[in-house]
């Protein structure tokens, strides 16, 4: 699995492995009974031993994915045929306005 590094300080973070965070909340009339019915949400969780902060990740998602970057989808031009961000509202190279 490739190694974190913490977002704020750049140190090799701590894989803590996966848990459970209870969903739901507690309510003045029911108390925690809804919190019996809401279920529970997987998650693997990272720390940072130098800055504390904590990174959490779907429990359900391939560990040798966490850490890469999503690619932005793309587009061509249908005038100069230059490939663009998906978002690129205006083509660079001949000026098309999508």
């Amino acid at each position: 699995m490739k190694k974190l590094n913490c977002l704020r300080c750049g140190t090799p973070m701590e894989d803590l492995g996966e848990q459970q965070l209870q969903l739901g909340k507690t309510g003045w009339l029911l108390g925690d009974l809804s919190n019996l019915l809401a279920g529970a949400l997987l998650v693997r969780i990272f720390r940072c031993p130098s800055c504390g902060k904590l990174e959490l990740f779907s429990g359900d998602v391939d560990p040798a994915h966490y850490g890469r970057e999503r690619e932005i989808p793309r587009k061509n031009c249908p005038i100069c045929s230059a490939e663009l961000d998906e978002d690129c509202p205006i083509c660079p190279i001949c000026g098309f306005r999508f």
